[in-house]
């Protein structure tokens, strides 16, 4: 038997429908504001401004081949390449995201380039954020530290008792 729906799909990385929607949405719109940025920063004479606004628009065009496939739906291989970022773990993505967007801004550091680039690089936070997992209740936090303070009385007592004899 075969679970269909959201939970099934995020049940191998511990993403909820919602959240995965979320990052799916920063991604298009980084992918947006990455290509308008860019296309804004080719619009001059500094070379390492156009080379900038040109990996932008690469970052623009990842962004929309790997989170939305159906913008590209004139390349073959968009749903491939869209099938295989989907396999990568929410690390990998944010690791490639957050890198992909940094190169810019280190090629031309204008405010061009750092808001053109921050959606992008928030997209790439974002896969880091569930890539770290999630946090636990309050309850059993608590109850752990409970158990960890116990084991600190016992040592003490323990370190106090060996003194004492």
């Amino acid at each position: 038997p075969s679970s269909s729906g959201p939970a099934s799909s995020s049940a191998d990385d511990g993403m909820t429908w919602w959240y995965r929607w979320l990052c799916r949405i920063a991604g298009v719109i980084g992918g947006m504001s990455c290509a308008v940025a860019g296309l804004w920063n080719c619009v001059t004479i500094n070379p390492l401004n156009i080379a900038a606004g040109v990996w932008m628009m690469l970052n623009a065009f990842v962004l929309f081949l790997c989170e939305a496939p159906f913008c590209c739906q004139f390349i073959e291989f968009a749903n491939a390449v869209s099938a295989r970022a989907d396999k990568l773990r929410a690390w990998q993505k944010a690791a490639f995201y957050c890198g992909m967007a940094v190169f810019p801004v280190m090629l031309s550091l204008t405010l061009t380039t750092l808001f053109g680039n921050a959606i992008a690089f928030a997209t790439g936070v974002l896969y880091g954020l569930s890539a770290l997992g999630k946090k636990g209740d309050a309850i059993s936090y608590a109850r752990i530290h409970q158990q960890q303070k116990q084991m600190d009385e016992e040592k003490l007592t323990g370190c106090l008792e060996g003194q004492a004899l």
